[in-house]
C-alpha cells in the first residue's frame, strides 16, 4: 500500500480505530498475538464509554460480549474455528463474492472487481494470492488503513462500493448463526459501527443483487 499524507478528522480517527479492532476479531483466531490484546481491550469495563459510536444497544452488545468470554459451552477458539475455517460449511461465509456471485463462489466476478479497484488505486492486497481480498476482516482492515492514510475519497468508495452492498446481509446471517455470545455481540457491533461509518459518506451504497 502506498502511504499518503495522513489527515485526521472525528470521522476517519473513528474508522481507523474501529476498523483495526473489529478486523483482528474477524481474521485472527482469538489467541493469535493480533486478536488476543483486542478481546483483552474489550473486557475492561469501560470499553463501552470508548467505543466512538453512540447507539442505544451498544452498551448490551458489549455487555453480552464481555459476558460471553466466560461462555461455557465452546471454547472461543473452538467457535472461531466453526465460523470462519470449518471442515463444516460456514453459517455466514465471510466473503463477499459468496454473497455478490450468482454462482456463490469465491474469487468470483465481485473479487476480481475489488482487485481491479485496489490496483487503480496502488493499495496491494494483504492477502497472498490464493487467498481472497473480499474477506470481512480484510475489507475492515483496509478501511481502516485509508482512514489512517486521509484516503477518504477512497475509503467511500471502498464501503460504497464493495463493501457496504452486502455487509448487511452477511451480518444478519452471522449473528443468528454465532451460537457463541462473543461472536453474535461482534457482529451486532459490527454493525452498528458500519451505520456510523456510513453517516457522512459522499457516495451512495450501490445497489446490488445478493444470491445468498
Amino acid at each position: 500500500m502506498n502511504a499518503t499524507h495522513s489527515v485526521e478528522t472525528p470521522r476517519l480517527v473513528s474508522i481507523s480505530l474501529t476498523g483495526r479492532l473489529l478486523g483482528a476479531l474477524f481474521t485472527h483466531a482469538p489467541d493469535s498475538p493480533a486478536a488476543a490484546p483486542v478481546l483483552e481491550l474489550m473486557a475492561d469495563a469501560d470499553f463501552a464509554s470508548q467505543w466512538p459510536v453512540v447507539h442505544p444497544t451498544l452498551n448490551p452488545t458489549v455487555a453480552q460480549m464481555q459476558a460471553g468470554l466466560h461462555f461455557p459451552d465452546e471454547p472461543l477458539k473452538e467457535a472461531w474455528q466453526r465460523l470462519f475455517i470449518g471442515p463444516w460449511a460456514l453459517p455466514a461465509p465471510p466473503w463477499g463474492s459468496v454473497w455478490l456471485d450468482r454462482e456463490s463462489v469465491l474469487f468470483g466476478e465481485s473479487m476480481l472487481a475489488l482487485r481491479h479497484w485496489m490496483a487503480e488505486n496502488g493499495i496491494a492486497c494483504a492477502a497472498d494470492d490464493s487467498e481472497p481480498c473480499d474477506h470481512i476482516g480484510t475489507l475492515l482492515l483496509l478501511a481502516a488503513w485509508l482512514a489512517e492514510h486521509g484516503r477518504e475519497t477512497a475509503l467511500d468508495e471502498l464501503l460504497a462500493w464493495h463493501l457496504l452492498p452486502w455487509s448487511g446481509s452477511f451480518l444478519e446471517v452471522f449473528i443468528a448463526d454465532a451460537r457463541h455470545p462473543v461472536y453474535a455481540a461482534l457482529g451486532e457491533l459490527t454493525r452498528l459501527t458500519l451505520a456510523d461509518w456510513q453517516q457522512g459518506m459522499l457516495l451512495p451504497v450501490a445497489q446490488k443483487p445478493l444470491y445468498r
